[in-house]
């Protein structure tokens, strides 16, 4: 513990709150920006428990910390039969020096006064109140902020689009809100139907979903936290180990892809071409950060493909077989990028890490609300949107961790 007396700008938890303060506005200006920020905020924290201390808080060997270096280690050993050898080992190290640093990060705030953590969760109101603000202006301008915040280029539909990882990193982090103490019910209330509100009015049908639902779990979890957060581990072990050959199974039988969205229906031509894929090499996978280079994933699909899914019309024809690529980068999908470039060996890690992440939630039910809430929101956007190991996303996941494990010692007292 930090002695007593000593002022909250020597210690750890400022540079956390800091983070959580800006994290909204910032993953709205320029979300891949997440990274550095997360980096630097976490390196500060660590650095001001070395100077109050004279020693790093070098992080305990929990089993969640544990999984997840073996993911990221299993993932760097996957790099020696990838075709992105080189791009995949940048990967993997970045991730792993992350989750370094995260763990080190939550051993300082261990060590810190409760009072000092205590401020660190009242920062989650200002600054997602200030995130929904300037998401809706943006929006309601024609991007003005972010147009700015670029130098007034000229406007593309992507700049809108753009604000999709920002929905993503607030629906992550509403959750959270139900560990700090003593925040006026008028004003959560509100804050929470804003963001909602917000949520659904932007475009990105997948950050709607996880803004929905996270919170949609977290509610219904008060009732039988127990309960849910066994259930919310073996259903995710479920879905990162059974779900890529079920989805295999429903898509062998070619379901009528038309009245789906353009997206919607290249999302799941994208998922059809990785299960062929996964299913050449099952056991081990293609390797690290190969999904960018997968043979044939930049051709466009086929007639027998588009004719399979019921994707005839002249339109749905030019679109997806003159200019939507099989697979651009990623699979969207979590477990489908896991299971595609580690093979089974990266599934079978990547359950037992959420499994065991729900599954400690059960100890404590005053925590598991919040804690599942979190789970959700951050599977929906992983099972529907971003790479799995996108630097940006990973650090906002790993800052969340991070607070989550500081405020759930007071919380778990009340």
């Amino acid at each position: 513990m930090t002695g007593p007396g000593r002022s909250f700008a020597r210690s750890p938890s400022l540079p956390v709150a800091v983070l959580l303060g800006v994290t909204p506005a910032l993953a709205t200006a320029q979300f891949r920006a997440m990274a550095l920020a997360v980096t630097i905020g976490f390196a500060l924290a660590i650095a001001a428990h070395w100077r109050n201390h004279r020693r790093l808080p070098w992080p305990r060997a929990t089993a969640p910390a544990l999984l997840a270096g073996a993911l990221i280690g299993w993932a760097l050993v996957a790099t020696l039969w990838s075709a992105e050898a080189r791009h995949g080992i940048g990967t993997a190290l970045g991730l792993g020096a992350l989750l370094i640093l995260a763990t080190m990060t939550a051993r300082a705030l261990a060590d810190d006064d409760a009072a000092h953590v205590a401020r660190v969760g009242r920062m989650l109101l200002p600054g997602l109140a200030l995130g929904v603000v300037l998401l809706a202006f943006d929006h309601a301008s024609g991007n003005m902020f972010r147009l700015a915040v670029r130098g007034f280029p000229e406007w593309t539909e992507r700049i809108t689009f753009g604000l999709k990882p920002a929905v993503s990193v607030l629906a992550l982090m509403l959750p959270l809100l139900l560990l700090v103490p003593g925040l006026p019910r008028a004003a959560l209330t509100a804050l929470l139907a804003c963001a909602v509100a917000v949520a659904l009015w932007l475009p990105g049908d997948s950050a709607k979903i996880a803004t929905v639902v996270g919170l949609g779990v977290a509610f219904l979890a008060r009732f039988a936290p127990l309960f849910a957060a066994r259930a919310m581990a073996v259903g995710l072990a479920l879905m990162v180990l059974a779900g890529p050959p079920l989805l295999a199974a429903a898509l062998a039988r070619g379901p009528d892809l038309s009245a789906l969205p353009p997206s919607a229906a290249h999302r799941v031509l994208i998922w059809d071409f990785t299960l062929a894929r996964i299913e050449d090499r099952p056991w081990l996978g293609w390797g690290m950060d190969a999904s960018r280079s997968l043979p044939g994933s930049q051709d466009t699909f086929d007639s027998a493909t588009l004719e399979r899914f019921g994707l005839t019309s002249p339109e749905e024809r030019n679109l997806f077989g003159q200019v939507m690529s099989r697979l651009s980068l990623h699979p969207h999908n979590a477990a489908l990028h896991i299971r595609l470039e580690t093979g089974l060996v990266g599934a079978v890690l990547a359950a037992a890490l959420l499994a065991t992440l729900a599954f400690g939630l059960a100890a404590t039910p005053a925590i598991a609300p919040a804690g599942l809430g979190v789970l959700a929101s951050g599977i929906v956007t992983g099972f529907l949107s971003f790479g799995v190991w996108q630097p940006w996303w990973v650090a906002t996941l790993m800052l969340v961790a991070v607070t989550f494990v500081a405020l759930r010692r007071n919380a778990a007292s009340r």
